[in-house]
């Protein structure tokens, strides 16, 4: 590839790092708060394509001027294949088509992220309805019993996921960085399930803490159980993941 299609190349890629940092597309690959390191990063590559670009249109210029004119029976210089061009499809494919987020066949495939005790949890409203996230209401149900959940209505959100004997779990996808190391945490649904439950469909459950439990059989760690005792179809929310558990 010669220097001019690299340059382009350079560009593209910074053009669709800045297309996703400026808008949710980034959301599908990296965690919100990596969001002004990828902005970053675009606005560096497209100043090093522009710099690039500048000294070599400079140093043609320079050649020019310093070189006798060339006879007319001299051969042209050897152009590289435009094949090479071929390489800018990736860059086109990741602004026009945004990748689905990790679903229910990655989760039911990967142990339960929950794997560390954490130190405590944050005081919750005393009176009401409790909205938790998946990893939130699973820490405090295995890690701190449920004290704080016992007797309480709760509202989760997540995407259903069945394992191979058609048990549902509902499912958030967690991150540390990167989709690319993407982990499901996990709750069992037990009680008023709705007869008809298809993969991936995003609900809201409202139900109660139940002590019951299972164990993930990919890496022994244990699941809570959620009692449900009504659940509505939800769209999936702007930012399909979760923070990693820390414990």
């Amino acid at each position: 590839m010669n220097r001019q299609a690299q340059t382009v190349v350079l560009f593209l890629t910074g053009g669709a790092l800045l297309h996703a940092g400026f808008t949710d597309l980034y959301l599908r690959y990296v965690k919100a708060g990596l969001r002004p390191l990828l902005i970053g990063a675009g606005i560096v590559l497209i100043a090093a394509a522009v710099a690039t670009l500048w000294y070599e249109r400079r140093a043609r210029q320079q050649e020019r001027q310093a070189e006798p004119p060339a006879h007319a029976d001299e051969s042209h210089p050897h152009r590289e294949p435009r094949v090479s061009w071929l390489l800018v499809l990736p860059l086109l494919a990741l602004v026009l088509v945004a990748p689905p987020a990790a679903g229910s066949y990655t989760a039911m495939r990967t142990g339960t992220a929950l794997q560390e005790q954490p130190w405590g949890y944050p005081k919750l409203p005393a009176d009401g309805t409790l909205r938790l996230s998946v990893a939130d209401y699973a820490g405090r149900a295995v890690y701190d019993k449920g004290r704080a959940l016992a007797g309480r209505p709760l509202k989760v959100t997540g995407f259903l996921a069945f394992d191979d004997s058609g048990k549902p779990y509902l499912v958030r996808m967690a991150l540390n960085c990167c989709a690319a190391d993407a982990q499901p945490v996990k709750i069992a649904l037990t009680g008023e399930l709705p007869v008809v439950l298809q993969p991936d469909t995003w609900i809201e459950v409202t139900g109660t803490y139940t002590p019951q439990r299972t164990e993930d059989p990919l890496n022994g760690t244990a699941v809570p159980y959620l009692r449900v005792t009504t659940t509505k179809p939800v769209k999936a929310p702007q930012d399909p993941y979760d923070e990693a558990w820390n414990g």
